[in-house]
């Protein structure tokens, strides 16, 4: 008796779970909405690199473990969300293509980071960002307005972050790369310009002015690592760009959010 009653109120419990689950599920009310939502797929790639460099380089600032969980699970949440909301049927293919691609890298993931497999890590990731960059403009081309393509903007400069951190880490790493100066000058370029733009887009406020002149300044640790030659702590570099991040995606948000 005792036995049957654990087991019907184990299966309540696994219910409960369930319903807790599908309520926290993203639901994407808007075009504005949908293109922050897209432009973290980009970022989310990238965080994964990064969280899979330290966890391979046994570091556990910022519990990259979690980190990694927390994202992956994100990702796909994600990623499930927009393909509910869209109704376009090229942006609709598009993210077949991400889904498709995020299969496999989702099994690599799940398995013990590898210095040996992080380069093939980092192609199919970058392949991931790119496919998922594709989404993003569809959606941003959607909107139909100069607003969808400030938020694209915006949102790029949350996955050019982690990019940078993500190329770094696996440079301490002992992860090589040939292009790693190249991807490095290219990036900090991209982030440079883009914000440059922000900071006179018609869209701005007093707050995503602060914001952008914070974010301005912790991109300039990431211009004077870059010019040194000196190995730099990966728990600074892990720091540094999540402020980035933080204060981009409030921006994002606030950008978003005025097209409600």
């Amino acid at each position: 008796m005792k036995q049957n009653s654990f087991k019907w109120f184990a299966g309540i419990w696994i219910v409960l779970i369930g319903c807790i689950q599908f309520a926290y599920a993203l639901e994407i009310a808007n075009l504005s909405q949908a293109v922050d939502v897209a432009g973290k797929q980009r970022m989310y790639t990238q965080r994964m690199l990064k969280d899979y460099a330290m966890i391979g380089l046994q570091n556990r600032f910022g519990d990259p473990q979690k980190d990694l969980d927390t994202t992956m699970h994100n990702f796909e949440d994600h990623l499930d969300a927009l393909i509910a909301f869209n109704k376009d049927p090229q942006t609709a293919k598009s993210l077949q293509k991400v889904k498709q691609m995020w299969e496999p890298i989702k099994k690599a993931l799940k398995a013990p980071p590898s210095k040996t497999k992080a380069g093939k890590m980092q192609e199919d990731l970058e392949a991931l960002l790119k496919q998922a960059n594709e989404a993003v403009g569809l959606f941003a081309k959607q909107t139909g307005k100069e607003s969808g393509e400030i938020i694209n903007i915006s949102g790029r400069q949350r996955m050019l972050s982690q990019r940078m951190a993500s190329l770094y880490m696996l440079k301490v790493w002992g992860v090589n790369d040939p292009k790693f100066q190249e991807k490095m000058a290219k990036t900090m370029d991209l982030f440079k310009t883009s914000l440059e733009r922000l900071k006179h887009s018609k869209m701005n406020t007093p707050k995503i002015n602060t914001l952008l002149q914070r974010a301005e300044r912790s991109f300039k640790f990431f211009e004077i690592m870059n010019r040194s030659k000196s190995k730099f702590i990966p728990a600074l570099i892990y720091k540094k760009s999540n402020d980035i991040l933080k204060d981009m995606n409030t921006v994002t948000g606030l950008y978003a959010a005025q097209e409600k």
